[in-house]
């Protein structure tokens, strides 16, 4: 059996999951906002869940960030990590080898496996959330790259950017006008409240959209033309069989369904048959996807 593990900077949450999917144990708690808490929070989670099952598992996480070649954590918003060898801490604690990746990518390889993206050869996997991430899976493996920034859609230009969006906003990254600054949760309740000049919440402002409100109605077709422009400059460079979307915004009613007819206009070809769909685990997708490192012949093992 798997057990996968997403580190978030809120909660950690785990789950068990047996040979087929189904989700057989799931338990949170609060993430300590320190590295050796953290550590240890996460080991008495995989314990508790072991005992929950009744058997000895496979561990993947998911982090905030990516792991360098040298095994140290780098880019997590959950700062206390940065710079710690997390995989090697948690498998001298756990007493066995720990897969560790990217949460955007255990988000990828959960919607590839068995989820949104199933049976696609390559698969497109979007964070739209308070940040913008992404990961890529390509026969049913994840692809990272030498940087271990593959995927990393969100920290570039905005593509074909109109008059009134340039240079755009600043980005915590230290430039202007990123796929982020545009794209995030909070980017698009900003983009309202320079409109209207009352901040709503995202879902306030998809409502007030869908009752007709005409302010609300341009910010959300703005950002509908937003994703499918930044959409479309990864399909000229990936050609991806199918982009899933996930986190907060993918929650827009029929987003996938809007941005899909207006690729055309940006890919470069006289036909897009690359498939924009929601995610089908939700919220769950991650931390299924950190289950999804080991396969199903692999066994938990010693370090």
């Amino acid at each position: 059996m798997r057990i996968g593990i997403d580190l978030g900077g809120t909660k950690i949450e785990g789950v068990a999951l047996a040979p087929g999917g189904d989700i057989v144990a799931r338990q949170r708690v609060p993430t300590p906002r320190t590295y050796v808490g953290s550590v240890e929070a996460v080991a008495a989670l995989v314990e508790l869940i072991e005992r929950d099952v009744g058997e000895r598992c496979t561990v993947g996480v998911g982090i905030p960030g990516a792991v360098t070649p040298a095994g140290l954590v780098k880019n997590a918003n959950s700062t206390w990590l940065n710079g710690q060898s997390l995989q090697r801490d948690l498998q001298a604690r756990l007493s066995r080898p720990i897969r560790l990746m990217n949460d955007a990518n255990c988000f990828a390889i959960s919607e590839a496996a068995d989820g949104a993206g199933a049976g696609a050869d390559v698969v497109f996997g979007v964070i739209l959330g308070t940040g913008v991430g992404g990961g890529i899976v390509v026969h049913g493996r994840s692809l990272e790259g030498p940087n271990r920034i593959a995927g990393e859609w969100g920290h570039n230009s905005l593509p074909w950017m109109l008059p009134d969006e340039y240079p755009g906003p600043s980005c915590y990254c230290g430039r202007r006008g990123c796929i982020e600054t545009f794209l995030s949760g909070p980017a698009f309740e900003r983009d309202y409240a320079e409109l209207s000049g009352a901040p709503l919440s995202s879902p306030q402002i998809v409502e007030r959209a869908n009752d007709g409100d005409g302010t609300a109605s341009k910010a959300l077709t703005r950002y509908q033309n937003r994703l499918a422009r930044a959409l479309a400059s990864v399909i000229n460079a990936l050609d991806p069989d199918v982009v899933v979307l996930g986190g907060g915004m993918s929650n827009v009613p029929k987003l996938a369904e809007s941005v899909a007819p207006q690729l055309s206009e940006y890919v470069f070809s006289n036909s897009v048959s690359t498939r924009i769909v929601k995610n089908m685990h939700g919220d769950s997708s991650g931390v299924r996807g950190a289950a999804w490192l080991w396969g199903a012949d692999e066994s938990p093992g010693s370090p």
